[in-house]
């Protein structure tokens, strides 16, 4: 069992990087605006689904963003397909991933609490 883990993650790796090449360079839709990482890939164990979790930063409009990718995963299937050599290739799901949005705002919430912290002190 462990070594199908291993297995399962370096698919997943390695979708991860293929996927985010091909949504840079290849992918032509004028939909997907904005910087798109592919943050995490899980591929199930049947290796049919992969679900891609992406983060969109400066789109015009994120939510056609999302929906740009989920129209172009045919697209990006078929070009995963001929890079990554494996008997099947999985159908792609598309998640927005908002933990870096999430940080963003942790982040800036404790900027302006830090400096009262601060000011305690004194």
């Amino acid at each position: 069992m462990p070594e199908n883990k291993t297995r399962l993650g370096r698919i997943d790796e390695e979708y991860r990087k293929e996927i985010s090449n091909i949504i840079s360079y290849k992918l032509k839709n004028p939909n997907v605006t904005g910087m798109i990482s592919v943050t995490k890939v899980n591929v199930t164990n049947d290796l049919k689904f992969a679900k891609v979790y992406v983060s969109i930063l400066n789109s015009k409009n994120i939510k056609n963003t999302l929906a740009g990718l989920k129209k172009s995963s045919g697209f990006i299937r078929s070009e995963l397909a001929k890079k990554v050599n494996l008997r099947n290739t999985p159908e792609l799901i598309f998640e927005l991933d908002d933990s870096l949005e999430y940080g963003a705002r942790i982040d800036s919430i404790l900027k302006e609490i830090l400096p009262e912290k601060k000011e305690e002190k004194n």
